[in-house]
């Protein structure tokens, strides 16, 4: 085992990120009870992600159909 590893231990736990690495895009959402869903996707399904959380969010807030 590394030094490192010892003295930071990874808990999975964190903010909401999204980053670009290489062609694709990493997207990490925390979780209930612990941990992250760690998501790899192409720019088209970033955007389309993006579309959709758009279109769920403008109808939550009355503002859709």
């Amino acid at each position: 085992m590394s030094p490192r590893a010892r003295i930071r231990p990874r808990t999975g736990d964190g903010p909401l990120e999204a980053t670009k690495e290489g062609q694709g895009i990493i997207m990490r959402v925390p979780l209930e009870g612990g941990g992250r869903l760690v998501v790899e996707l192409t720019p088209d399904e970033a955007d389309a992600l993006a579309d959709a959380l758009t279109n769920v969010s403008n109808d939550v807030d009355g503002q859709g159909d």
